[in-house]
């Protein structure tokens, strides 16, 4: 469906699964790095006015490299060079901020530099490490992942954390906002198993069923056999089955005919999960359970477990409904 631009602003095409996210979400890795100004950059120089800002109050926020030099001095020539090419490498998970100590003694003699070049690095405010002399490339690398930890170790914390508001999102049925955070996860990782599940899930409560069935087969075998996925693959099923499962008015009429047609009030279980009346839906699967717990084998329960695994263990249905099959199982 390339081309066929959704209701959150992007588009589904062949290998994609979200196009250009509205979302203003930003994560520091080589996928997606986070924005700076260019008046800013990743280097810039400081002075003894300048230093609690630019050094101190700068390091709350992300690691910031001091490096201490002087215009006389041979070996600092050699290393600022290659620290400004690994820390812009580093694209903004670090900064560099350098001191001219001809110009500026009065840090450096309180952090005892006695000699140059001196790179120092800031944490939380702190100094935490540092090195002298113009060591090698690959060294100022080792340096910096010491310093800043593993790359794309704080996009996945911050990927966790947008998945998380994403998926509370949906609970609260605010459908759009959540396609948008799914939709920014998908643009720094495309290979987001849940990202992907929530998007479609998102076009379900569209009713874009055909799509989100079009985004499942178009997902990379190795990642369809995520919970997720397949969770989403569940409910494409059940929307699939319901279809053949007959009109819910005649079925409640057979219900009320004969409260005890257990088939029936399963199909109409059936129907009424995909058309979002849960609690409904659970009720009667419910009912039949407390009635004949041998009818289909148990089917009743296997079909509430079924409901729970693509409803969510956050979900209001779930939870309460969760309650319900412990009374009945374990009383």
């Amino acid at each position: 469906m390339s081309g066929d631009n959704n209701p959150y602003g992007g588009s589904f095409g062949a290998g994609s699964y979200f196009g250009q996210s509205n979302a203003s979400v930003n994560f520091g890795s080589a996928h997606a790095p986070v924005a700076v100004p260019a008046t800013e950059g990743h280097v810039s120089d400081t002075s003894t006015a300048g230093f609690a800002k630019d050094v101190l109050e700068a390091s709350q926020h992300q690691p910031i490299l001091v490096d201490f030099w002087a215009p006389w001095c041979g070996p600092c020539k050699q290393l600022t060079p290659v620290l400004e090419k690994v820390v812009n490498d580093a694209q903004g998970r670090v900064k560099l901020v350098k001191m001219n100590i001809d110009d500026h003694p009065t840090i450096p003699g309180q952090l005892g530099i006695q000699s140059i070049p001196a790179v120092i690095a800031f944490v939380d405010g702190r100094p935490v490490d540092g090195f002298m002399g113009a060591v090698p490339e690959s060294q100022v690398r080792e340096f910096i992942e010491k310093v800043a930890g593993p790359e794309g170790q704080d996009q996945a914390a911050e990927i966790e954390a947008v998945l998380a508001d994403a998926d509370q999102l949906l609970v609260d049925q605010d459908v759009q906002g959540a396609a948008q955070l799914y939709g920014a996860v998908l643009q720094a990782d495309p290979d987001n198993a849940k990202a992907a599940a929530g998007m479609m899930q998102c076009l379900l409560a569209m009713g874009e069923t055909e799509r989100a069935g079009q985004m499942l087969s178009s997902i990379p075998e190795e990642m369809a056999a995520d919970p997720a996925i397949q969770s989403v693959a569940t409910r494409l099923a059940q929307i699939e089955e319901a279809r053949k499962l007959g009109d819910p008015v005649a079925l409640s009429l057979q219900l009320e005919a004969n409260p005890d047609d257990h088939e029936a009030r399963v199909k109409l279980a059936k129907i009424l999960n995909v058309q979002g009346d849960r609690e409904q839906a659970a009720e009667h699967l419910l009912t039949v359970m407390r009635k004949d717990r041998t009818f289909d084998d148990d089917g009743a329960r296997r079909e509430l477990l079924q409901f729970f695994d693509v409803w969510g263990p956050k979900d209001p249905a779930t939870i309460a409904a969760r309650r319900k099959l412990s009374s009945i199982l374990f009383s």
